[in-house]
């Protein structure tokens, strides 16, 4: 067992087209056409699709409906159906095109994905997270023939998961031109052997294509800094498949996430007579980090890891990947302090790494949530003993060169931990994953913490462990697990609806109280649960005690929180209709609940006064107010100018509170520094609803341009300008010139209107709307409407 691990690696974004176009990536997002019968007619080339929806992909079939409690997948999986569907797509190639060779990509598809091209069928997928291709050479047409796609994707195996998966072709699809000689991208590995300010090296290994076994030739290796200054070159000479060069680097700024630093490395192929045969770039920066008993280490410097967990559903798009919303969920996350992701628990869209890599974040990327005992009767387990191989070395071979992946993480709370088939299974995946990639270290997410029932840590060749929940167990771990390096891999399970306040009990309440309920026995009729930091699972704590453990203890190397956000499935504590989770420091709608300000308080130098709850109540109610500060002593309270008196936070309290009997007026808190108040913010009561803001927000999230989203926060107002947290109002998008609404929400985790419905309740005086532009290249504009209101907002 290793006590010490330590990784010199390199970070990897996206591959590009080069500019001389030996290879040519092609969007194949758009002209698709889909239906929800089956028919295994519709593989045909001949078939007509004459009534089929038109659809762009990334597509997710099951986000489009209302929510229902018929649904097999429960409300456990997002109240919301699965079913079999089916996608197709003509395409030309011309005559010119006859000699490249052509691959299709797809990012993902949920689930069983089978594939035609001509009549020809070209296989089965079986993980439904993970991305594939298929050559489809030997079976194009070209000239004025038609080339057909049809793709089979059957999800109807119902319940497969604990979360809301979605349903269809839900991530990128791309066409990808080759020259018959052409490197290999899964059998790229890119390596820094030495790491640091001064001196620093690069490794490349590849492999060329079959057509290119036996050919000499040799690859040029170019790296780049940010202004495109050549600060490295090789040329590497080759006369097999087998390719590698090595690159030493002078003076290279090192990636943190809190600078996060690339470089670009090209890295082209050329034969004998100087004819490129193909090129790749690759984004690479340079760090390294150190797990030991000790906690864990960035570049030299003791780190810790502030992470949460994520589901990859994107809220109202369902599993329908977009970098720019992906961007907005990273973005708030960055804003409160997160400097790691855990992908919970399955991998995710390679562009959700890409912006990991280019913004700052250290990622745990996660395989499995299970292996071949079953969490759900048709979940992966079914189809674990012949493909959970071939699928983790798909895996570590997509990701290995990103610097969002500073860990590998082989399972979550997997059930053979508990007996001795555990051992076996934990030593072949990670001698796997350490074959492929002996740069990170390898980790599991457990749950039981005596050594002697743990038959995954007995396996011995975990270098990291990762334990979920039991923070009452943290002191005993470092005896019962020695030697071997620990992370808070999940904790909290803490459970909040935004703006939602009840009265507070002298204890963490647990909904359900344990695993003898399903459900909460005395929970609120209307399916809330209070935004005060003092509801969770009965196998989870407050967000407080769960920081405040891991804190106080180095020997821990960080926090991984259940979740950062709310996501679509698993709604605890409740039944339907309760739909969506009500786990998350942000909700589905990408508002924050007020615990958010507790994280940035804690894991930001920002300034933060957070005082809460809002300001409407009855006459004479006893309110309990709390307020989240930092970068201060004390904070003083004032009820219509009156002083309630002054309150700190405690080593075991990380809020400051009053008992206040309500009266209407204004609520003020003021943050005191050495005798000096240095901060305020105010609540006040609200009035009867008379407008509605709109705040746009996109330059922010901007990505790509024509699959950028504009996001629209609906505010709900009195005559003052004071939000309105007690009197919401239907709102309406009204698409009037060059947009689509793409979804909208309220994060109200028992809203059973439909994700993609544009029209949504406020919750708590708050809405928001997802739209995109059809055209980029001129303006659009879009009503909002509640009741006589109406605002006509125009964008550029």
């Amino acid at each position: 067992m290793f006590s010490k691990f330590v990784c010199f690696l390199v970070l990897f974004v996206t591959v590009l087209p080069s500019m001389a176009q030996p290879r040519e990536t092609i969007d194949f997002n758009g002209g698709w056409s889909f239906t929800l019968e089956d028919d295994l007619q519709f593989r045909r080339a001949s078939f007509s699709p004459v009534n089929w929806k038109k659809v762009s992909l990334p597509h997710d079939w099951s986000i489009g409906f209302d929510f229902g409690e018929e649904y097999p997948a429960g409300n456990a999986g997002g109240a919301l159906p699965g079913g079999i569907g089916w996608y197709r797509k003509a395409f030309q190639l011309s005559e010119n095109d006859k000699g490249s060779h052509y691959t299709l990509y797809f990012g993902g598809v949920y689930r069983y994905a089978e594939v035609w091209l001509n009549d020809q069928y070209l296989g089965k997928n079986i993980n439904g997270y993970l991305s594939f291709e298929r050559d489809l050479t030997p079976y194009l047409r070209y000239g004025n023939e038609q080339n057909v796609i049809a793709v089979r994707v059957d999800n109807s195996l119902q319940p497969n998961s604990r979360w809301y998966t979605g349903s269809g072709i839900y991530r990128d699809v791309r066409l990808e031109k080759r020259a018959p000689v052409h490197l290999l991208p899964a059998e790229t590995f890119i390596t820094t052997p030495k790491v640091s300010t001064e001196k620093s090296s690069v490794r490349v290994q590849s492999v060329l294509s079959q057509a290119g076994s036996g050919k000499a030739g040799r690859v040029v290796l170019k790296l780049r800094d940010k202004n495109k200054k050549t600060i490295a070159e090789k040329t590497v000479l080759f006369s097999s498949s087998q390719i590698e060069g090595e690159l030493q680097v002078d003076g290279v700024s090192l990636w943190s996430p809190d600078s996060p630093t690339l470089y670009d490395l090209d890295i082209t192929v050329l034969d004998n007579t100087n004819k490129i045969l193909d090129e790749l770039r690759y984004k690479v920066g340079f760090r390294y980090f150190q797990f030991d008993e000790n906690g864990f280490a960035l570049n030299g410097e003791p780190f810790k890891l502030l992470g949460v967990c994520l589901h990859h559903d994107l809220g109202a798009l369902g599993a329908a990947f977009n970098k720019s919303a992906a961007k907005r969920q990273l973005l708030i996350m960055k804003d409160m302090g997160v400097n790691a992701i855990r992908t919970a628990h399955n991998p995710f869209a390679e562009e959700f790494l890409d912006l990991c890599d280019e913004l700052g974040f250290l990622v745990q990327n996660e395989a499995y949530d299970m292996w071949a005992k079953r969490k759900n009767k048709f979940d992966y387990h079914i189809d674990f003993k012949e493909h959970h191989i071939v699928d983790l070395i798909t895996l570590v071979k997509r990701d290995r060169n990103h610097p969002s992946v500073f860990m590998w993480s082989i399972g979550n709370e997997i059930r053979e931990q508990f007996d001795d088939t555990g051992v076996a299974l934990t030593k072949g995946m990670t001698e796997v994953v350490k074959k492929l990639d002996p740069t990170r270290p390898v980790t599991a997410a457990l749950t039981e913490t005596n050594y002697e029932k743990n038959f995954i840590a007995q396996a011995g060749v975990l270098d990291v462990l990762g334990f979920n929940y039991k923070y009452f167990d943290y002191d005993k771990l470092p005896t019962e697990f020695k030697g071997v390096p620990l992370i808070a891999s999940e904790t909290t399970s803490a459970l909040q609806t935004r703006g939602v306040y009840d009265a507070l009990h002298d204890t963490i309440q647990l909904w359900p109280a344990s695993s003898a309920d399903k459900f909460v026995t005395n929970g609120n009729p209307d399916f809330t649960v209070s935004a005060y930091d003092n509801v969770a699972a009965y196998w989870g704590t407050s967000h407080e005690r769960a920081w405040l453990e891991v804190k106080k203890r180095d020997f821990l190397g960080g926090i991984f929180v259940w979740t950062g956000f709310d996501y679509l499935g698993e709604p605890v504590p409740y039944p339907y209709p309760a739909r969506s989770s009500y786990y998350g420091i942000v909700d589905l709608a990408g508002l924050p609940k007020d615990v958010y300000y507790m994280y940035q308080s804690e894991w930001t130098d920002t300034e933060v006064l957070h005082l809460l709850p809002h300001w409407n109540w009855k006459e004479g109610e006893q309110v309990d107010v709390w307020c989240y500060y930092n970068n201060a002593d004390e904070v003083e309270l004032f009820l219509n100018g009156q002083s309630l008196g002054r309150r700190s936070k405690t080593d075991e309290r990380l809020h400051a509170s009053w008992k206040v009997p309500y009266e209407a007026g204004e609520l003020k808190v003021v943050k005191i520094k050495d005798g000096t108040v240095v901060q305020e913010t105010v609540k006040k009561t609200a009035g009867k609803p008379v407008d509605i803001v709109v705040d746009v927000e996109h330059d922010r999230y901007a990505v790509d341009g024509l699959t950028d989203l504009y996001f629209l926060t609906v505010s709900l107002v009195d005559k003052n300008g004071t939000i309105v947290p007690d009197n919401d109002v239907e709102v309406s998008f009204l698409p009037q010139e060059n947009l689509t609404i793409r979804g909208t929400d309220n994060g109200y985790q028992a809203d059973l209107n439909s994700l993609a419905s544009p029209k949504r309740n406020t919750y708590k005086g708050f809405a928001v709307a997802m739209i995109q532009k059809n055209s980029m290249e001129k303006g659009a504009k879009i009503i909002v409407k509640a009741n006589t209101i109406k605002k006509e907002i125009v964008i550029k």
